[in-house]
């Protein structure tokens, strides 16, 4: 049998190592001595770099519908205490450091959180949609992402309208798994992030035109069986187009996903799937 983590032992264990890890994280803060950005205007910058839409309530398996309900809730206080934020040069944005704790007292509901690999729930829980929606749009330009977790090695839930490729989201926990990126070019940048009915959307703006085109794109996609399991497998790849001349810069692998598939095989797309090395599709 596996041995525990002490985290795993009971649920104080657990909200021991919670607060070592955010302890840990306030120091490893002070020594990198990064300035951060926070400095939030109305205005907003002349340049639109990229735009997403995220469909909030999305169909998640057999996940219960109030946490879909909740989690609008909780994106619709998050959003905004980050839209706005201005990104200027050597500056990096911290999402934990803009939004803070996400406290029942603030308002946030239990929402849909990963814990384990397996959906659970919490409070606060959804955030990491906006972080995907960030994460998307930062990754169609030239910041530079310095901290970056996922739901590493499962696939939770099978695919319905997905818009982004599959392995390209996040993972969030304050305030010790954060999201952030750094401004190593000499413009300056802004997010704007927003919810409405239906979606949570994002802006990407700066205050130059960029002068490369980002494209990202799935490859190599496919399922295939080992011991008895079925893993879901793809490459993202980014590639640089100049956008006067038309020619690809680079066209760079970066991340390559292996996840075990978590939820019915049913589901899966029968003409993706791969056994040893031939695909079987007919």
């Amino acid at each position: 049998m596996k041995r525990k983590l002490f985290c795993e032992i009971s649920p104080l264990t657990y909200k021991l190592s919670t607060k070592k890890q955010i302890l840990l994280r306030r120091i490893k803060n002070l020594y990198q001595r990064n300035s951060f950005a926070s400095m939030i205007e109305k205005y907003r910058l002349p340049f639109i770099i990229y735009r997403h839409n995220s469909l909030i309530r999305r169909k998640l398996g057999d996940v219960n519908l109030l946490l879909q309900e909740n989690k609008a809730i909780n994106l619709g206080i998050a959003a905004p205490k980050i839209s706005g934020i201005v990104i200027k040069p050597n500056e990096v944005f911290s999402f934990w450091g803009l939004v803070s704790r996400c406290g029942e007292k603030d308002g946030y509901k239990e929402g849909l959180i990963i814990a384990n690999g397996v959906p659970s729930s919490g409070i606060g829980g959804g955030l990491c949609q906006l972080t995907n929606l960030i994460h998307w749009m930062v990754l169609h330009s030239p910041l530079t992402i310095i901290e970056h977790h996922h739901h590493d090695g499962v696939d939770l839930f099978p695919d319905y309208n997905r818009q982004v490729p599959f392995g390209v989201g996040t993972s969030i926990c304050y305030t010790y798994l954060d999201y952030r990126f750094k401004n190593n070019t000499d413009h300056t940048y802004q997010l704007i992030t927003y919810v409405d009915n239906e979606y949570l959307r994002g802006e990407l703006l700066c205050d130059k035109e960029q002068k490369i085109s980002y494209h990202i794109t799935a490859q190599n996609e496919y399922f295939h069986k080992k011991n008895e399991f079925f893993y879901r497998h793809n490459e993202i790849y980014r590639k640089q187009i100049d956008r006067v001349t038309g020619n690809c810069v680079e066209d760079k692998l970066v991340m390559e996903n292996n996840a075990k598939v978590m939820y019915d095989n049913a589901l899966i797309d029968r003409c993706k799937i791969r056994h040893s090395e031939s695909l079987s599709c007919s």
